[in-house]
């Protein structure tokens, strides 16, 4: 999945730019600066989040409790096993341009000591958010496939490993409930998810449940 969320977005970037991606094999530090503040704010637009300090900008404060950021979506953007980093500030700088003329539209004056997305309030930024979903967007399949890491950031963790992520109490497995594995470290559950076994075991069946 990994592979093809990557070539959906090296599709929508000049060929200088897939070359460094394909070249990529490390995670970047985009957690600060600009690049960082706006993928920051693009994130908890989707996932909203409390902020984590005062004056935390880049957090609008919309909700209480802990959103797509502190699950790690930018740990999950520029994981090595999703080699984006090269991209990620053309996309941020990209969304800020976006804001900019969202802003003029509407007789916003933005500051000028932060980036122009992390500038709207979080009214304006679900606004401008909404349309970057709209059909007739040009870069609709970049926000989708956005949209999609920050899910997999809050709901599962992708960017580590399960046990060590649920050790860590991560926000987002613990809101979803995720129960801990059993005492050896594996997930095996009693019950039937359909409430009846659906079938019977096959006969030929490893003591793993593996097809032999």
């Amino acid at each position: 999945m990994a592979a093809t969320v990557a070539a959906l977005f090296i599709g929508q970037f000049p060929t200088t730019t897939s070359e460094a991606l394909a070249s990529a094999n490390k995670t970047t530090d985009v957690g600060a600066g600009w690049t960082g503040q706006t993928l920051e704010a693009l994130a908890d637009t989707l996932i909203p989040g409390e902020r984590r300090f005062a004056g935390d900008l880049a957090l609008a404060g919309a909700v209480t409790g802990p959103g797509a950021v502190q699950a790690g979506v930018i740990a999950t953007l520029s994981s090595p096993e999703l080699p984006l980093a090269p991209l990620l500030p053309e996309i941020a700088a990209l969304l800020n341009a976006r804001a900019v003329t969202y802003a003029a539209a509407h007789f916003i004056l933005l500051p000028i000591t932060v980036p122009s997305f992390v500038g709207l309030s979080f009214h304006h930024r679900t606004t401008l958010v909404q349309g970057l979903f709209g059909l007739d967007d040009p870069d609709r399949a970049i926000w989708q496939m956005f949209s999609l890491l920050t899910g997999l950031a809050f709901d599962t963790a992708a960017h580590l490993d399960t046990r060590q992520a649920l050790a860590a109490g991560h926000p987002g497995l613990a809101w979803l409930g995720w129960l801990p594995p059993n005492a050896d470290g594996l997930w095996r559950f009693s019950d039937y998810s359909y409430g009846a076994a659906l079938a019977a075991t096959h006969p030929a069946t490893t003591a793993s449940g593996s097809p032999a």
